[in-house]
């Protein structure tokens, strides 16, 4: 008689009102079931953590309904099917899907689609890099830049958190097509990288000191701003605004530098969006998930970029799923160089 296996789990135990720690999560054990008629068990390999989590736990109306208490926390990641009874996957087939954070899922039929599960190809990208490039974050950059920033050869694109899983790419993808890129980042490693590796023209460290973002924004964008991606929100936003183009788009797709504020809330609105009206610009926002059935067109040009090396995936690897109040946190220090997963299982 073999023993069963384990299902360690990681469940919102209460709701944070800042910054959310061990004491807000409850690590639980079950055994792992079979998959249902047209279901799927995966074994979790590695999980995707996204500034977007922290949201996840508010109790407040957004774009995805939150993760209640006791459940287990939600999160996309790649895994390994290790019993279905869907003619669509195979033992042995790799997926990509909102496997959230335990040790296995178990998807059921009605699941399958709504947690996005679908076979990858690990020869057109590692594991990590399909939770980078080729996952939400990938996708989030294309989009974000591509339909809402709509770039055009020779303007001045500027990416806050440019270090960081989304900002990479959009940098990356910006200069491929003929865009001067400004980034903006967290202390001098990550800018020198993001202009020695990836390319960018110029990168500001907005730790460098106070005015340090306003002087960057005035020496390297000296005929203003024509695409904003923003990442962070806050201040930084507030800075760039005040630089905009005449025409210039803003990307709203994250305010990572807002999500900790007690009982959630954003902090003051921007100052300076009347450069909208002055410039004639528009400020959008955008959620990832609006463009799910055109993600593998772009896939394939990312996954194109990456083989012959004209884009770079940067990831920051954690293991091992214990570790994860703290992992997430890394994110709203800054703690993390490039995309940041949390491998639970070894490939």
């Amino acid at each position: 008689m073999t023993t069963p296996l384990a299902n360690q789990q990681v469940r919102l135990a209460k709701r944070p009102e800042t910054t959310a720690t061990r004491e807000h999560w409850h690590f639980t054990s079950e055994p792992v079931g079979e998959p249902a008629e047209r279901g799927v068990l995966v074994k979790v390999l590695s999980l995707s953590l996204d500034p977007a989590m922290r949201g996840w736990l508010n109790d407040a109306r957004s774009y995805i309904p939150p993760v209640q208490i006791g459940e287990v926390m939600r999160a996309g990641g790649v895994g390994r099917v290790v019993a279905s009874k869907n003619a669509a996957f195979a033992v042995g087939d790799t997926v990509y899907g909102t496997l959230n954070v335990q040790e296995y899922a178990l998807v059921p039929q009605d699941e399958i689609k709504r947690s996005g599960l679908a076979r990858i190809d690990l020869k057109l990208g590692s594991i990590g890099q399909w939770l980078n490039v080729l996952g939400m974050p990938g996708m989030t950059a294309y989009f974000g830049l591509m339909d809402i920033g709509q770039p055009k050869a020779g303007e001045t694109v500027v990416v806050s958190g440019a270090a960081g899983a989304v900002g990479q790419t959009v940098g990356q993808l910006a200069k491929l097509k003929g865009c001067r890129v400004v980034g903006i980042a967290g202390g001098e490693a990550k800018c020198q990288w993001v202009v020695d590796a990836l390319g960018f023209d110029a990168c500001i460290d907005y730790k460098a000191g106070e005015g340090a973002v306003r002087a960057g924004l005035k020496a390297h964008c000296p005929k203003g701003v024509d695409i904003y991606f923003d990442n962070v929100g806050g201040e930084i936003l507030d800075q760039v605004l005040a630089k905009l183009a005449r025409k210039a788009r803003v990307v709203i797709c994250g305010a990572i530098s807002q999500y900790n504020n007690a009982n959630s809330q954003p902090g003051a609105g921007p100052r300076n969006y009347l450069s909208l009206l002055v410039n004639r610009a528009r400020m959008e926002g955008m959620v990832v998930f609006d463009y799910a059935d055109r993600y593998p067109l772009a896939i394939a040009e990312l996954a194109g970029y990456l083989k012959d090396g004209r884009m770079k995936s940067k990831e920051d690897t954690v293991k091992g799923l214990e570790t994860f109040p703290e992992t997430l946190n890394k994110l709203f220090a800054g703690g993390n160089f490039g995309k940041l997963v949390l491998q639970v299982a070894e490939d």
